[in-house]
C-alpha cells in the first residue's frame, strides 16, 4: 500500500470568507473522487484550525500502489478538483509512502 499525503499553504492575501469557500469547496470536491476513480482505496481531506501553523489544508489518501497514485493524478476528475486551489495556493509539499495495511 501506499499513503499518499500532500500539504497545503493558501496565500496570505486571500479574504478569510474567500479562504474557506476554497477549502470546503476543494474538500467537498476530492472527497468525492473515490465514486470516480476506482484506484482511490481512501481519501480524507482536514482543514487546518490552528493559525499558528503554516499549513491550511492536509490531504491524506491510500493507493494499493505507486502507479495508482501516479494514475490518480492525471485523472481528469482529479485535475479538476486541483484545479480549485490553482490560483489560491503559494505552496504545496507532498509524501508518499508505503505501509502495511494494518499499520493504519
Amino acid at each position: 500500500m501506499v499513503k499518499h499525503i500532500v500539504l497545503f499553504k493558501l496565500k496570505d492575501t486571500l479574504d478569510p470568507a474567500e479562504k474557506s469557500d476554497i477549502m470546503h469547496r476543494f474538500k467537498a470536491a476530492i472527497e468525492a473522487l473515490p465514486e470516480k476513480i476506482s484506484c482511490i482505496r481512501n481519501i480524507h481531506v482536514g482543514l487546518n484550525v490552528n493559525p499558528a501553523e503554516e499549513w491550511d489544508i492536509c490531504l491524506e489518501s491510500a493507493f494499493d500502489s505507486l502507479d495508482d497514485v501516479k494514475a490518480y493524478s492525471v485523472h481528469p476528475d482529479h485535475l479538476a478538483a486541483a484545479g480549485i486551489l490553482k490560483d489560491a495556493k503559494c505552496g504545496r509539499a507532498c509524501v508518499d509512502f508505503t505501509y502495511q495495511e494494518e499499520e493504519v
